[in-house]
């Protein structure tokens, strides 16, 4: 799963071709090619940067930060020797060991949690499903409130109040240039539920209309005579443009959070997500009964 926009470039999602988290991946996967080009083992390559083999296959599938004693031991290890070459690799190892906006709430987000906010800054494509909240891209802030505060805004802690900063802040990668393909299918039963009560209800629903007039936001809602038979659990699936980036599945639970990333998983959640959209009214007759339950509050 914004407020307001800072005015400090400081606080602004990285606009380019992805994020920290993202560069992380490819840089992994690079290292990841030339070592086997070489046809060193990934025994041997830790063994040279006194490091172990799992720390090797942790470098490479970007899942740790990068140190650039090691990767110029292990770019000379690859006979990775011109300096053009080694320059390209050393640079984007520098932009992946930046800290992403997201660091400031390091102290709120769980560490399961900092990759998906990475993975999603770089994602092309968003695809959503929830069956109890609207998706967190696409709540209001009073929404969001409320969620957080589990019913009881006025009583809210600073911490939850930054969380909830938090999630506005993710929303502002629907408002920039490049933005992600945000495609959400929902429950109905989100619409009927008055998260926050029935005024904040009316305007979370009036957001939704908004937003999703935006080109590449598309809502989809599955009726109740269909709910609950494609899926059990919510999920996302992120998509990526750079061909070094799988797709990742993304499912949250109570104590923390799993990342599907194997071709068959890809292609099972994909095929779930297909069969949600055929079964959810179009995007048109969703909007329809966006603004239909709208009335009805």
């Amino acid at each position: 799963m914004n407020a307001r926009t800072p005015s400090d470039d400081s606080n602004r999602p990285d606009q380019g071709s992805g994020g920290p988290t993202a560069r992380r991946i490819i840089v992994g996967a690079q290292l990841r090619r030339l070592r086997e080009a070489a046809g060193i083992t990934r025994a041997d390559a830790g063994y040279a940067i006194r490091g172990s083999e799992s720390k090797i296959s942790r470098l490479e599938l970007g899942r740790v930060g990068f140190k650039e004693r090691d990767v110029q031991d292990l770019l000379t290890m690859y006979g990775v020797l011109d300096p053009g070459e080694r320059d390209a690799v050393m640079a984007m190892v520098a932009r992946s060991n930046e800290r992403g906006w997201w660091h400031r709430f390091a102290d709120l987000m769980p560490s399961w949690f900092h990759d998906y906010v990475g993975l999603e800054e770089s994602a092309s494509r968003i695809l959503a499903y929830e069956l109890q909240f609207v998706p967190g891209l696409l709540q209001t802030e009073e929404y969001a409130l409320a969620v957080a505060s589990h019913g009881r805004p006025d009583l809210a802690s600073d911490e939850v109040r930054r969380r909830v900063t938090l999630r506005m802040q993710r929303q502002k990668i629907l408002h920039r240039p490049g933005a992600p393909k945000l495609w959400a299918v929902i429950d109905e039963s989100v619409l009927r539920r008055p998260i926050g009560g029935r005024a904040a209800m009316r305007r979370q629903l009036d957001h939704l209309l908004e937003i999703t007039r935006m080109p590449h936001v598309t809502l989809q809602v599955v009726p109740y005579p269909l709910s609950g038979y494609a899926a059990e659990s919510a999920f996302t699936l992120l998509r990526f443009a750079e061909p070094d980036l799988p797709d990742v599945v993304y499912i949250e639970h109570l104590a923390g959070a799993m990342y599907l990333d194997r071709p068959d998983e890809i292609e099972t959640y994909s095929r779930v997500f297909d069969r949600l959209m055929v079964d959810a009214e179009t995007p048109d007759r969703s909007r329809q009964m966006l603004a239909k339950v709208r009335l009805d509050l």
